[in-house]
């Protein structure tokens, strides 16, 4: 299934220059991990607080994009600088399902937004990346399929809020868009488990 995780590479290969800065400076991976979540954090409080005007919205892709960087450099550092550690793969997976709550559940304060839609979608979101990660105790691999992963959720919801935050997109339209994510999310978890039983089974 088609993910804009396929991308991860390239984008890797982007940042490996500014990773290379970081470590250098002593700066570790768990610490980019926590500085995500942090900003994710302190974005979705933004949305919340300030829900009935548009502008935090118009900031939702920009916040995405540190955050998926944020993410990837995490990533490098833990593998090319070892790095990796137990306590930092706890901080990887539970900062992913808390970053995604912070950042979505928000729209559920939105006006005229039917708020089980974003609350929905956050629940499928979360159960996928437990699916994702059982793939590992039945003897896959961590499974990343689509077609609604973390980077997809990220593209979807960061133009949501652009669109939204915009004026371009009436609510009606945005409830029409959560409830495709809806099914997507639940799509993207039975691929997951599919993907896992294939692979011990070839």
């Amino acid at each position: 299934m088609i993910s804009i995780y396929q991308l991860k590479p390239y984008f890797q290969s982007v940042l490996r220059p500014l990773t290379r800065s970081l470590a250098a400076m002593g700066i570790t991976a768990n610490q980019v991990t926590v500085s995500a979540i942090l900003l994710s954090l302190l974005s979705g409080m933004t949305i919340v607080v300030w829900s009935s005007q548009g502008w935090p919205l118009l900031l939702l892709p920009v916040v995405l994009l540190m955050r998926m960087a944020l993410n990837a450099i995490d990533g490098l550092l833990a593998r090319e600088y070892h790095m990796q550690s137990p306590l930092g793969a706890i901080l990887n997976e539970l900062g992913d399902v808390i970053s995604d709550a912070a950042l979505y559940l928000p729209f559920a304060w939105l006006p005229a937004i039917y708020a089980p839609l974003p609350v929905l979608i956050v629940l499928l979101a979360v159960i996928g990346e437990m699916m994702g990660v059982v793939g590992i105790q039945i003897g896959a691999s961590r499974r990343y399929d689509g077609p609604l992963g973390k980077s997809d959720r990220a593209l979807a919801f960061g133009l949501l809020g652009l669109l939204l935050g915009s004026g371009v997109l009436p609510s009606i339209g945005c409830n029409v868009v959560l409830s495709i994510l809806v099914l997507l999310a639940a799509w993207t978890i039975v691929n997951r488990a599919r993907g896992a039983l294939l692979e011990i089974k070839s």
